[in-house]
């Protein structure tokens, strides 16, 4: 049974539980070729389900703590894995924000899961988890994602020099991020007049 389960039109986002480590692991496995431009290098058995049980154990406790937010795409008719997306480093205090990660199954890519996901997970981060800032860094040239962005309303408000280690080498991103327009600070809130 995943931690958390949120369904959505076409698919259900899922907080998987580390028994559910042979869905990512068979994701990983089918996609390697397919996100190996746009991830770090890694061990040969990185995606095995030997060491995917134990980084889902980090994130149940990440997500439990509320630094964290992990969830897979999975197919309802099946329960197969066909993408993630991850809301990582979650800051609160004075900043309230999260960096944003995701990537999909090359045979579903095109058909506006992805976006479909992303508009869930976001109101669920902002709703919820009562985010003010979500920041997504893409690597220049991928198209797909600036589009995406785009759409879900990120504004570009940067770029980085040799910001992360992607495909074997430094690579530059574009760094862009969405407000929650409605978020309220507690000094809002306080200062509310009682109903």
């Amino acid at each position: 049974m995943p931690l958390l389960s949120l369904p959505c039109k076409r698919l259900t986002l899922a907080v998987l539980d580390p028994d559910q480590a042979p869905l990512e692991s068979d994701f990983y496995r089918r996609n390697q070729r397919h996100l190996a431009r746009w991830s770090p290098i890694r061990p040969a058995d990185y995606h095995s389900t030997e060491r995917v049980r134990p980084r889902l154990e980090i994130q149940a406790s990440a997500f439990a703590a509320g630094l964290a937010v992990h969830f897979a795409l999975l197919n309802p008719d099946n329960d197969q894995m066909i993408g993630a997306c991850n809301f990582s480093g979650i800051t609160r205090g004075a900043f309230q924000a999260c960096y944003l990660g995701y990537h999909i199954d090359a045979e579903h890519q095109g058909q506006g899961l992805m976006q479909e996901a992303l508009q869930a997970a976001i109101s669920y981060m902002f709703d919820v988890q009562q985010l003010h800032r979500i920041m997504a860094n893409y690597i220049p040239g991928n198209d797909r994602s600036a589009r995406l962005l785009e759409r879900l309303g990120f504004e570009r408000e940067g770029y980085a020099k040799a910001y992360l280690s992607i495909a074997g080498r430094w690579q530059d991103h574009v760094l862009t991020a969405l407000i929650n327009e409605r978020f309220e600070t507690p000094e809002q809130r306080w200062s509310k007049p009682l109903a």
